[in-house]
């Protein structure tokens, strides 16, 4: 292998892509629209979701556990309504998520220590949606019936009993449960594999239809120094979209990293060479 023809081979790629703006704009505004598209339309986090309230007794424990719903970050009471055919209309017509009813004798099963259920009505057209906020409301109307046991038990002189195991949660690594910080980070992998894809398509298209790969192939340049000269002028703009679309998780989107930067530079290195070598 010559390494004057492989500096020809790269320089000689390199001005044909100056000479082809068009193709160089894609490759360097493509990766930030990505970034972008992912960063704001793929998005799991479940927050304020519309809720319509029946409060069939409108009493002061009801109210209290509607405050609980309304203090939460995960669903807004948006209206109450007064009968079931109001909250099915609701919900075939996707204004709300869910329905809450409350029953009439809400209070003085809550007094008499009794069991007394909350029926939450759910749009499950989302299945993922449905189960989220299934998740959300049972942990709502847990913590309010710990309340109202401990506040029983008190009334009578008895001491709440702690529960005999008890689990406790640590979440690691993305403690807030941003669904940005583990979509955005594998954009950066979409990235370097659309656009070597995108990048090897075009190089070797490009010879085809200006008739210079016969010409290429009757030079005394093996087809080792053509394939490693068109690939390192790719190669170099595909670590600088890396880059750029790592700054703008990091600074944009505000996903935290913790690690080597080296150490993603190097795999990503690896990975984009893979990448631009398939097509060949």
């Amino acid at each position: 292998m010559s390494f004057t023809r492989f500096l020809a081979m790269a320089r000689k790629e390199v001005v044909q892509i100056l000479r082809d703006t068009r193709s160089l704009i894609i490759v360097v505004i493509m990766p930030v629209i990505l970034v972008l598209l992912f960063g704001y339309g793929v998005n799991l986090d479940q927050k304020h979701l519309p809720i319509y309230v029946w409060d069939r007794e409108g009493s002061q424990e009801s109210q209290d556990l509607l405050k609980r719903f309304q203090a939460s970050d995960y669903f807004e009471v948006i209206r109450v309504v007064n009968s079931y055919p109001e909250l099915l209309r609701a919900i075939d017509d996707g204004r709300i998520r869910m329905a809450l009813v409350i029953p009439w004798n809400f209070s003085q099963a809550v007094h008499d220590g009794g069991g007394t259920a909350v029926q939450a009505l759910v749009d499950a057209t989302d299945d993922n949606t449905a189960n989220v906020a299934i998740g959300y409301a049972q942990a709502i109307v847990q913590g309010y019936s710990s309340q109202v046991q401990l506040e029983w038990l008190q009334q009578r002189g008895q001491a709440a009993q702690p529960p005999p195991l008890r689990v406790e949660t640590r979440t690691w690594y993305n403690e807030d449960l941003e669904s940005s910080a583990f979509i955005i980070p594998g954009v950066l992998a979409l990235v370097m594999s659309v656009i070597g894809a995108f990048l090897t398509s075009l190089t070797i298209a490009r010879e085809w239809e200006r008739g210079t790969m016969e010409q290429l192939v009757s030079t005394p340049v093996t087809p080792l120094e053509i394939m490693l000269g068109k690939l390192a002028p790719y190669f170099l703009i595909g670590m600088f979209d890396v880059v750029v679309c790592a700054l703008l998780a990091l600074y944009w989107f505000h996903v935290p990293f913790r690690g080597s930067f080296v150490a993603l530079l190097i795999s990503s290195a690896l990975f984009m060479v893979v990448v631009l070598a398939l097509r060949f």
